[in-house]
């Protein structure tokens, strides 16, 4: 199955690195897969040193130009699926095929990562009608596309993947160290973009109720984002500098999450939650939301505490009860390991985005068409 993967992001996130991995694993499996990413941007940059890569910067989501030129490699290459992983992708991908004679024509996969509604304007549902599938990250994912007018059939849910193996081998930082904390300090860490819908607002708000029960506790957040000037006044306004700290982006975020007594996902919305799923493979106890996919991911009472978004008292509790429970902590964290190795691994993801691929190329064969499915 060759496939040609479109990614317009500029910064590296968790989608970012699910594409990395999406494309390095159909290839691991001997298939060929072309990644289309920005210029400059970071996937472009770890994805240099393979082959099969195109670069293309849309300017905007209705960039005719890029369009063209991406027209362009689907002619040349005729792959046989084409996969868009973000909004932006989607629209090119879906301007560059649309004008393509139905027998030449690839079919469109997209994948849907996060727990937003579609708009409604006229280019959103005229793009989301030309796409054969799309790939939910989540149930909760699927169910709004499908509330949204994407056909039953044509949505699938395919839980996003993390390198167990990978993870386990990686040393745990010493965070005491790292970061000078304070020798012994407990630690609760965050990994998400500092932006509004990753509710980082709420574990500062839960962080003086907190440290008054556990004194030498210390929140760590890691990400970048817009809020943190915000989020670095609130700090100030709670008197928390020295128990908060907004510790950046950090390419080795693996290995000092694996020095975490607790992982925290406090989202607003949240499609999955990839960095939930590295701390599970790293065996931490996960306190997360309710919120979108999160609940898919977290079993709450066996690898983690789910408490409900917008509660920083309830996300206190939370942290105050793992904190207060080392044999609670370590009995999630392996159970969260066993989770993640049997649901959620990148070979699972990869069978389940084949699945895929096949399914909507048999669909193409039965009709001998080129026709997507209707999105109403």
């Amino acid at each position: 199955m060759f496939s040609l993967h479109i990614d317009t992001a500029r910064t590296w996130r968790g989608g970012q690195n699910q594409v990395l991995l999406t494309v390095l694993g159909l290839r691991a499996r001997g298939h060929r897969a072309v990644l289309v990413a920005r210029p400059g941007g970071e996937l472009a940059r770890r994805a240099s040193e393979g082959h099969d890569l195109v670069l293309i910067a849309p300017a905007h989501e209705m960039d005719f130009a890029a369009a063209f030129r991406l027209a362009r490699v689907v002619r040349d290459l005729k792959p046989d699926v084409v996969h868009a992983h973000d909004p932006h992708a989607v629209s090119m991908a879906a301007m560059a095929i649309s004008a393509m004679a139905d027998r030449r024509r690839p079919p469109l996969v997209i994948a849907r990562r996060v727990d937003f509604h579609l708009k409604r304007n006229a280019f959103s549902r005229w793009k989301y009608q030309q796409v054969d599938a799309a790939i939910c990250s989540s149930n909760a994912i699927r169910a709004m596309l499908v509330e949204d007018g994407v056909a039953a059939d044509a949505a699938f849910t395919v839980y996003e993947g993390v390198q167990v193996d990978r993870i386990r081998a990686l040393p745990a930082a010493d965070l005491c160290k790292e970061l000078w904390l304070p020798p012994g300090s407990p630690t609760i860490g965050n990994v998400a973009a500092l932006v509004p819908h990753k509710g980082q607002r709420y574990l500062i708000d839960a962080a003086p109720a907190v440290i008054r029960a556990v004194p030498d506790a210390h929140i760590l957040i890691f990400g970048e984002g817009e809020l943190r000037p915000a989020l670095t006044r609130q700090i100030r306004h709670l008197g928390l500098e020295h128990r908060v700290q907004l510790a950046g982006f950090r390419p080795d975020v693996l290995s000092l999450l694996k020095g975490l007594d607790v992982f925290v996902m406090c989202s607003l919305t949240e499609g999955l939650g990839t960095s939930i799923l590295d701390a599970m493979a790293a065996s931490r106890p996960v306190v997360g939301t309710t919120a979108g996919g999160i609940p898919e991911a977290v079993e709450d009472g066996v690898t983690g505490i789910l408490v409900p978004p917008h509660n920083a008292a309830a996300l206190a509790a939370a942290l105050l009860r793992l904190l207060g429970d080392e044999a609670l902590r370590r009995r999630m964290g392996e159970a969260g390991l066993e989770r993640v190795r049997e649901q959620f691994s990148v070979d699972r993801m990869i069978d389940g985005i084949l699945a895929v691929y096949e399914a909507v190329a048999g669909r193409r064969r039965e009709a001998g068409t080129g026709s997507p499915p209707p999105v109403s």
